[in-house]
This record gives C-alpha cells, sequence and structure tokens, in this order.
C-alpha cells in the first residue's frame, strides 16, 4: 500500500511541477541549431562559397558569455540553442601531453588554478573549475581537444587554433577522432596549409588571406582553394577587391568583429541596433562568415537575413 501512495505521490508531484508557470523541461529546451554534415566531401560543399550561401557565425572560443566559460563544452551548447555557429577553440598541452581547450598559456584569467598550463598532467587540471566572462567560478570543467570533438560529431564544426600545438598534432587528433566531417585546423602560414594538405587531404583549413597578393601567393601552393576558409581582417580590409577574389575562388571569406563592433558594444560605446546594422554591414561588403565574440547577438542578426531558397539551406537545422 505504502509503494502504491510513494508512485502516486510522486505522479502527482510531476504533475504539479511541470504546471508551474515558467517552468520548462530540459526536452523542452534542448534542442540545437546543428550544422548537419556527416563527410569531409559535405563539409567542403557546405563551406564552398555560392550566391545564394548563408551567412552565420563562428564563435570565438566557442561563445562565451555570464555563466558560460570559454572553450567549454557548456558553453559551445548554450550557443547553439540560439544560432547555427562554428566554435573558434584554443589547444593547448599539459605536463603530460595530452591537448585540453585553454586559451592562455596560464590559468588564472579562466580558472580557479595558477600557473603555467603546461606545468600540470591532465587529471590534475581535472580538479580546476573555469571562470565565466565576469571571473565567476561555474561547475564546469576543463574538457580536451578529443572530448570536444566527440562532442562535435553531429553538431556543429571546430576550428582548431594552434596556440602550442603543431598543425601535425592537431591534423592527427581529427584523424584519431574521425572527426574530418566536423573539426577544421588553423593554417597561420602556407608551409602549414601545405603540410596540412599533405598529411590529411580531409581536413579542412582556416588559412589568413588578408589581400590579393597573399592570395596569389596562395595559389602557388598546390592546396585546392575547395580545402580552405580564408580569413580577411578583424578590422576594414585593406583590399575590398579580395571578396569578389576570393568568392571566384569558390572561398567563403571570414572577418572578425571582436576588435570592432563587439569591442564598442562591450564597452558601451554603441547600442544595440548599431551593434546589429555592423554585423549585416560586414555580410554587405562581403564578407560571409563572423568570427564573433557575442556570437549569440551576431547569430541572430544573421538569421533575419536567412534566405528560405538556398542549395545551403540542407546543412541548417533545428533538432
Amino acid at each position: 500500500m505504502r509503494r502504491i501512495y510513494d508512485r502516486g505521490y510522486r505522479i502527482l508531484l510531476l504533475i504539479v511541477v511541470f504546471a508551474i508557470p515558467g517552468f520548462t523541461s530540459f526536452a523542452q529546451t534542448s534542442k540545437l541549431h546543428i550544422l548537419d554534415l556527416e563527410s569531409p566531401a559535405q563539409l567542403r560543399a557546405f563551406l564552398r562559397f555560392s550566391p545564394d550561401r548563408i551567412p552565420f557565425v563562428s564563435a570565438h572560443r566557442g561563445g562565451p558569455r555570464p555563466g558560460f566559460p570559454e572553450n567549454c563544452l557548456a558553453t559551445f551548447e548554450n550557443t547553439m540553442k540560439y544560432t547555427w555557429a562554428i566554435l573558434e577553440i584554443d589547444p593547448r598541452y599539459t605536463k603530460d601531453s595530452a591537448i585540453v581547450l585553454m586559451h592562455d598559456p596560464t590559468l588564472d584569467r579562466t580558472t580557479t588554478g595558477q600557473g603555467k598550463v603546461s606545468d600540470y598532467t591532465l587529471e590534475e587540471l581535472r580538479k580546476l573549475r573555469l571562470k565565466d566572462t565576469e571571473g565567476q567560478v561555474t561547475d564546469y570543467s576543463i574538457p580536451t581537444l578529443g572530448e570536444a570533438l566527440e562532442w562535435a560529431k553531429g553538431k556543429t564544426v571546430l576550428i582548431i587554433d594552434q596556440k602550442d600545438v603543431p598543425i601535425a598534432a592537431r591534423v592527427e587528433e581529427i584523424r584519431k577522432h574521425k572527426a574530418e566531417a566536423n573539426a577544421m585546423v588553423m593554417a597561420y602560414n602556407f608551409d602549414d596549409a601545405k603540410r596540412s594538405y599533405a598529411l590529411n587531404p580531409d581536413v579542412m583549413m582556416e588559412v589568413f588571406i588578408p589581400d590579393q597578393a597573399a592570395a596569389d601567393r596562395f595559389g602557388q601552393t598546390g592546396v585546392p582553394w575547395e580545402n580552405i576558409v580564408a580569413f580577411v581582417t578583424h578590422t576594414q580590409p585593406k583590399d575590398p577587391a579580395i571578396f569578389p577574389y576570393l568568392h571566384d575562388k569558390g572561398v567563403m571569406a571570414i572577418m572578425g568583429s571582436s576588435r570592432t563592433i563587439d569591442k564598442d558594444f562591450a564597452e558601451k560605446e554603441i547600442v544595440k541596433s548599431t551593434l546589429n546594422k555592423g554585423y549585416t554591414a560586414i555580410i554587405d561588403s562581403g564578407g560571409d562568415i563572423i568570427e564573433a565574440d557575442l556570437a549569440i547577438e551576431a547569430g541572430k542578426a544573421l538569421m533575419k537575413r536567412k534566405k528560405t531558397k538556398s542549395s545551403k539551406d540542407k546543412y541548417f537545422r533545428i533538432r
């Protein structure tokens, strides 16, 4: 009799809880803006420029904000609850040669630890907790690059920055986790781009191409244009003709907003409407992807311009 009473009480409690105004179950709030990519060929096609392209965001350090630290899996999910985004992340070696996500060479700013990341083993780093953008300690711990690669499968694309991890090691991590459909590497110079392509031609790259002279030099590397997206500038391009040049090659162009409008908004020098106009101006000037500190704000601004009929639409899902 007591067992029947307990069961009935639990059912009644669930009914009451779900009836509370403002209460929403995890299942109701867990839908993410997914980039549906299942193969390296699909990733290349998704990142290939077309006149009907759908502009989107690259979330700098994953899109941190109050309550959500940078380079944190929970932050990645939070960003994707609001917008489609690829996610820029930062790898660093630990003392025992594991690769974790951490922007700074030291732990002080973003964790409860102190000193160099490279002075700690992975086991020691696991005991630390991450801080959010306000310096508040959270319950989140430092993830490894491998954990991030596994998490990204079926969800989005990670752009793996360099920090102290050479390009060969980053390419190897992608291969080891069979993540060629959901990860790419930053190549800071054309030699690294050639090295990455030689090691694994299925790995996409973000390459720094600020002007036509750089584009001409890249064209001589032997790396196919279809294997890259081009980061052009953090500010205004010194060579506006670089955008049609890249588009003619089928290459999408990235522009950063972190040093301009994101910074201005964070410092209260511009209002929200001006911020939104700044994002759309980047796209109107020829950019295709915005690397933003304020990834959710940038994503929402771009979603208002999303084409309903596009050859790229099949990659953008909510589930």
